[in-house]
C-alpha cells in the first residue's frame, strides 16, 4: 500500500515596473554590489554578475537556520537578464526559516519610454514556503520601489 503524497503547489512572485531609463542604467544598479546593498535590505557577499558565481545574503536566523541565503548566478545576459538561485532555511523549521529552494530572475526589456523591469521569484512550494512567499510577496514590490528611487538618483 502506498503512503499518501502530501499536496503541494508551486507559486511565483512577479513584480513588473516600467522605468524611464535605459536598461544599462538599471543593469548597473542590479549588478553592482555597493548599489545592491542600497536597495535590498541585505548586502551580498561574493556577488559578481558572472555565470557560476556563488554568493550569499544574510538575514535574521531562525531555529536551525543560520540566516544565510545561498545563491549561484545561473544566467547573465548583460542589460537584459540576470538569474540566480536563492536557497536557505532548514528542513527542521516550520514557518520563517523553512527550507527554501527558489530562483530569482530579473528581466530588462527596452521600451520606447524606457525599460520594463520584470522580477520573477519562482519555486515557492506551498504550504511549506507560505511564510516566505507571503513575506517576500509583500517585500519585493518595496525592494523594486527602492531600486526605482536609486535608479532615479543615479540617472
Amino acid at each position: 500500500m502506498n503512503a499518501p503524497v502530501p499536496i503541494t503547489d508551486t507559486h511565483n512572485i512577479v513584480v513588473d515596473e516600467v522605468f524611464p531609463h535605459a536598461p544599462e542604467t538599471i543593469w548597473k544598479v542590479l549588478t553592482t554590489t555597493e548599489l545592491i546593498a542600497r536597495w535590498l535590505p541585505m548586502s551580498p557577499t561574493g556577488f559578481a554578475a558572472e555565470t557560476g558565481t556563488c554568493f550569499t545574503f544574510r538575514t535574521k536566523p531562525a531555529g536551525e537556520w543560520d540566516g544565510t541565503i545561498h545563491c549561484e548566478v545561473l544566467e547573465v545576459v548583460p542589460n537584459q537578464r540576470l538569474t540566480y538561485s536563492w536557497r536557505g532555511g532548514h528542513e527542521a523549521n516550520v514557518g520563517y526559516g523553512a527550507r527554501l529552494d527558489t530562483i530569482v530572475t530579473w528581466t530588462l526589456s527596452r521600451l520606447a519610454e524606457g525599460t520594463r523591469l520584470r522580477l520573477v521569484h519562482s519555486g515557492f512550494v506551498l504550504p511549506r514556503n507560505h511564510t516566505a512567499f507571503k513575506g517576500m510577496g509583500e517585500g519585493w514590490p518595496i525592494v523594486v520601489r527602492d531600486l526605482v528611487a536609486l535608479v532615479d538618483d543615479k540617472a
